[in-house]
Order: structure tokens, then sequence, then C-alpha cells
């Protein structure tokens, strides 16, 4: 018999980085929830590159989830962004105070994206 995780059918957009972000997407990944990690285009997340105590941060704070290499900065990247709102159940971000909004990512934006979106701190969810 196959036990369903608690958070199976739950669609998790992560726009995490370092390792508070990527934990928060991390715990909802192991409770089943698809996670969907956006990392900048070139190399990925700084994480997969460092070396030393730090070489196996990327490999432990994003297991079970998928990545996809998206530049926020362009009206494409954010074209692209806006229709991953639409279909998430949750959205996080770890980024800087005020990143999200010059990204044309603020709450009130994701909002109109997706009204199911709410906002606990720090963590943009929709009502399951």
């Amino acid at each position: 018999m196959t036990a369903t995780l608690p958070l199976a059918g739950i669609q998790v957009l992560e726009l995490g980085h370092t390792v508070m972000g990527p934990t928060c997407g991390l715990i909802l990944a192991d409770l089943g929830a698809d996670v969907y990690k956006v990392e900048k285009t070139g190399k990925g997340d700084d994480t997969r590159w460092l070396k030393g105590f730090g070489s196996g941060f990327f490999t432990c704070f994003n297991r079970n989830k998928r990545s996809v290499s998206i530049d926020l900065k362009p009206t494409r990247g954010q074209e692209i962004l806006h229709r991953l709102v639409r279909a998430a159940d949750v959205l996080i971000e770890n980024f800087g105070p005020g990143t999200v909004e010059r990204l044309g990512l603020g709450y009130e934006t994701c909002r109109q994206l997706n009204p199911r979106l709410l906002q606990p701190q720090g963590l943009y969810a929709r009502s399951l």
C-alpha cells in the first residue's frame, strides 16, 4: 500500500536562493508538493558552485524539486514567470526587500495574476 503525502497535488513556485528559501521549498517537497525552483540563467543557483564545506548545499536543500532557468529581468522572463504564478498554489521568495516589486512580482501583482494567493509573512499561498 502506498501512502499519499499530505501535500500531494500542491504546486509550489520557489524563488529561493542560498539556504532559507530553499529550505522552505524542501520541506514542502518532502511533504509531497511539486516544487519548481526558479534559477537564474547561466550558472543557476549560486550554491551549485560552492566548494569546501558548502559543496553539498545545492543537493541537500534542493532535492525533490524541479529546476527551471528564467532571466527575471526582461519582459519575456517576467511573462513566463507570470504564467507560472497563475498555476501555482504557493509562491516562496527570499530576495532582499523590494526585489520582487522591482521584478514586477510584488504581492499585488501576484494577487491579480492568481486571486487565490494569500499573504502570510514571507510566503504567498492560496487557501488550501
